[in-house]
């Protein structure tokens, strides 16, 4: 199990679901995809993206600031 990270800050819908998804194939079962992002639908669109791809969204916090932290494990 390994940790990835993924700065996808001031791209906004649907780009950051798209970078996650590019980044999905290189990633191993178990490992944990950490992303930073600033969209205003991002929490939405990672929920609806882990629900259709059968991955676990671990969290999605709010940093403040506009700022999302959400972790993915795969």
């Amino acid at each position: 199990m390994a940790a990835h990270k993924l700065d996808v800050l001031g791209l906004k819908c649907p780009q950051p679901v798209l970078k996650i998804a590019v980044e999905a194939p290189k990633l191993q079962s178990g490992d944990i995809l950490e992303v930073l992002a600033d969209c205003p639908s991002f929490p939405r669109d990672v929920e609806a993206w882990c629900k259709k791809t059968g991955k676990t969204l671990l969290f999605c916090r709010d940093e403040g600031g506009g700022k999302f932290n959400a972790q993915i494990q795969f």
